[in-house]
């Protein structure tokens, strides 16, 4: 028995050289062109911020990055297919609210992945605040009186919807958190949600503050509160929902890179890297911040318990509403 182990140690360490010569034999990460993964149609604020990600990577890595645009299901599609990916680092995927948070609170479709279980988290590149904007028409001049106006109004006031996306979750977030009745008048897109409030056929919704900053720059919509924990330089003089009376209210809309488990920890550790970096840079940060983001630019623990607590969040506003795809 013990001749056998012996035997077994020696063989054991006789392989130690080819293993640490395989490993200096295999080339350096990234070797070749990454991908990433969008899994929204080219065009929209996903689209733009997977481009700009791999712009920085490309710069920071001194290697391609090409955006590979997945659309459909709400994001399911595009993250079920950098699952099914080799868990190498060549393929990434651009990870946010709806697709890797929003979509676990619903009963139905259940999504074939798990977001927690099945990726490792490994920056929040930025998050912006929704925004609740009127039509100027609209009789509430500040927040505090649109609350007592719908409040005095109960199943009058009415707001555009995209179903599951941040700006419907935010909306239902608010109902639930100031007993508001109010009716969603759903839409495929927030395009078209939004311009039925330019054009006063519906009176109000919460949406990216992206899309409406410029109608609100321009007088066409009146802004009258930000959903994110501070108020956004943006919008400075709009006050935040949780400093109008609702403490703790927090409904951003966020995106970051992900990879699958299992991609090797030396290859997060340089992402992470490069992620800080790049997004440290005083450019790179103003491209965001010109539109309202904020850059979270955070490390992969850091990512992971956000995405967690944000989970948990949302999948509390679905049931609560009993909220449901439709």
């Amino acid at each position: 028995m013990k001749r056998s182990l012996f035997i077994a140690a020696l063989a054991a360490l006789a392989a130690l050289p080819l293993a640490a010569q395989a490993q200096a034999d295999a080339p350096a990460w990234p070797a070749k062109p990454v991908k990433i993964i969008v899994p929204f149609p080219a065009g929209g604020t996903s689209d733009m911020m997977g481009r700009l990600i791999a712009d920085v990577l490309a710069a920071q890595l001194k290697q391609t990055f090409i955006v590979d645009n997945k659309g459909g299901a709400g994001g399911a599609i595009g993250v079920a297919e950098a699952l099914r990916s080799p868990a190498d680092g060549y393929t990434l995927l651009l990870s946010g609210i709806g697709s890797n948070a929003i979509i676990h609170g619903f009963n139905s479709p259940k999504p074939s992945y798990d977001s927690e279980r099945d990726f490792i988290h490994v920056s929040q590149l930025a998050a912006g605040p929704n925004v609740l904007v009127v039509h100027p028409s609209f009789p509430a001049k500040d927040f505090k009186e649109f609350v007592a106006y719908v409040k005095a109004h109960p199943g009058k006031v009415s707001y555009g919807q995209v179903n599951a996306s941040s700006g419907h979750l935010a909306t239902e977030y608010l109902k639930q958190a100031a007993g508001l009745d109010m009716i969603g008048i759903p839409y495929k897109g927030g395009a078209p949600a939004l311009s039925d409030v330019l054009g006063n056929q519906i009176p109000m919704m919460i949406v990216n503050q992206d899309a409406v900053l410029p109608h609100v720059k321009a007088g066409k919509l009146r802004a009258l509160a930000v959903t994110s924990p501070q108020r956004n330089p943006l919008f400075p003089d709009v006050p935040t929902v949780a400093e109008s009376g609702y403490p703790g209210f927090s409904a951003v809309s966020w995106t970051g890179l992900s990879v699958p488990k299992g991609t090797p920890k030396p290859i997060v550790d340089k992402l992470e890297a490069a992620m800080v970096k790049g997004f440290s840079e005083p450019a790179n940060r103003a491209k965001l911040e010109s539109t309202g983001f904020v850059v979270v630019a955070s490390r992969s623990a850091d990512y992971s318990k956000f995405l967690h607590d944000e989970i948990v969040r949302w999948t509390k506003v679905i049931q609560t509403g009993g909220l449901k795809v439709e």
